[in-house]
């Protein structure tokens, strides 16, 4: 359902948001202020600098995930000098803010901490302090951009009409960190979810996303092989599990091309072979690895399901016997990410009232996955990509790579999307419900 406002209760609302400064003889605080201002805001240099600053020390610290003690002690930090109460911890190190009354509705805010296990070859003032980790997937300016619509809100927080949920979220890179979250019980009673990330296929201040998959569901396969090594001048005395596992992997691409739905994407790809050691010996065993996505559960499982029958299958054809590991623990199943149609169309009224409706963009589908994913199976949520690519400066890296880098002028779109989603949105709940009395087990 599309969420416009009208104008007598815009003209309320908006009388009503006279600002209390976060800054000192602050010359945006002395009138009512509209979400429209946000960017306003969140552009002042003394907020920009001050979450550049942030982006800057998280940067030059990356942590894995469970991992991120320093960075959610800067963040618990801030948020201290914010006065914004929290618990901690939650899933190890996140950490969860909570601005407005405390009372329902409740709106969440997602922002992911952790850094990748690759060495940085950026060569700049604050380049990663710790080798062989990298934060090359821009999680230290999302962290960043939440504290920054942290600020925004609380300099707001009386004129909040519920509470605003801060999800400052461990182990995105495949730990599942969501779901631990959770796990942990603490988002009860939740609305509705927002998250973003950065992309440097858009340009600085455009937003793309779409209703329904936006992300594909992802898993991992390890297979083992095992035949019996011997001379490879007389294969006839061993059982080559080479043969056999280069059998599978042609067989696993039969999969996608011949069973699936050719309108159903779905990807099946194998990145890993090891066996042997040598020219002229035929190995005991081969290990095999790969990665397959779907953007429904349904065709994930049948999925799982085939590539486990495909490789025992056509390994016994070959006289070895294979069994097939699915990392559960390891690699847990990310579940595809869909965003709700109603969350959708609000998006574009807000994104569109923010930024311009121009710069509001479709998505395609995307087979990247995002533990986002999560959330939106217990409530509704919705994901966005925000653009950071400014042509006439540089062309930026695509994430992952070590030579990696972010546009820091993203951040106050970011931080003013972030605080324009939560605080309209919990408008439109209270316009939307009817009144109650409010009960204490209401409370998240």
């Amino acid at each position: 359902m599309v969420f416009f406002f009208n104008r007598v209760n815009l003209f309320i609302f908006f009388h009503l948001l006279v600002a209390t400064p976060i800054f000192p003889e602050s010359s945006f605080s002395s009138n009512a202020i509209s979400t429209t201002k946000f960017l306003d805001l969140a552009k002042d240099p003394r907020l920009f600098d001050w979450m550049v600053g942030i982006r800057r020390k998280i940067h030059e610290n990356p942590e894995l995930g469970y991992e991120e003690f320093e960075t959610s002690q800067l963040i618990r930090v801030e948020l201290d000098k914010l006065g914004i109460s929290y618990k901690y911890p939650v899933a190890v190190t996140g950490v969860i803010g909570f601005i407005g009354t405390g009372l329902p509705p409740f709106v969440a805010l997602r922002a992911d901490m952790d850094a990748l296990p690759m060495q940085e070859m950026v060569e700049w003032e604050h380049k990663s302090k710790v080798p062989g980790k990298m934060h090359a997937c821009g999680h230290d300016a999302h962290v960043a951009m939440l504290l920054g619509a942290a600020k925004i809100l609380k300099e707001h927080e009386n004129e909040i009409r519920g509470t605003v949920v801060l999800v400052f979220q461990p182990a995105e890179e495949g730990g599942a960190g969501a779901r631990k979250i959770l796990d942990a019980g603490v988002l009860e009673n939740i609305s509705a979810i927002f998250g973003l990330h950065i992309t440097p296929t858009f340009p600085i201040g455009e937003v793309g996303s779409r209703a329904g998959p936006i992300f594909a569901g992802s898993g991992f396969f390890e297979a083992t092989i095992n035949g019996r090594g011997g001379h490879a001048a007389i294969p006839q005395h061993s059982i080559d599990p080479i043969l056999a596992a280069s059998n599978v992997i042609v067989s696993l691409q039969h999969i996608v091309s011949r069973e699936a739905n050719p309108l159903d994407s779905q990807v099946v790809t194998v990145g890993k072979f090891q066996g042997g050691g040598a020219f002229n010996v035929i190995p005991d065993s081969v290990t095999i690895g790969g990665t397959f996505r779907a953007f429904s559960r349904e065709s994930f499982m049948q999925l799982r399901h085939r590539i486990e029958q495909v490789i025992t299958g056509q390994a016994a054809v070959q006289r070895c016997n294979a069994t097939v590991n699915f990392l559960d623990e390891e690699k847990p199943f990310f579940p595809p990410t869909v965003n709700n149609g109603d969350l959708h169309e609000f998006f574009q009224s807000v994104a569109g009232s923010l930024i311009g409706g121009d710069k509001v963009k479709d998505l395609q589908p995307l087979m990247g996955s995002e533990d986002f994913a999560f959330y939106q199976e217990v409530f509704p949520g919705y994901f966005f990509l925000l653009g950071m690519e400014d042509a006439s400066v540089e062309r930026l890296e695509l994430p992952h790579s070590p030579y990696y880098k972010i546009n820091e002028d993203v951040l106050p779109y970011g931080a003013a999307l972030h605080a324009s989603l939560a605080t309209r949105y919990l408008l439109k709940l209270n316009q939307d419900l009817p009144v109650v009395e409010r009960k204490h087990h209401d409370e998240l």
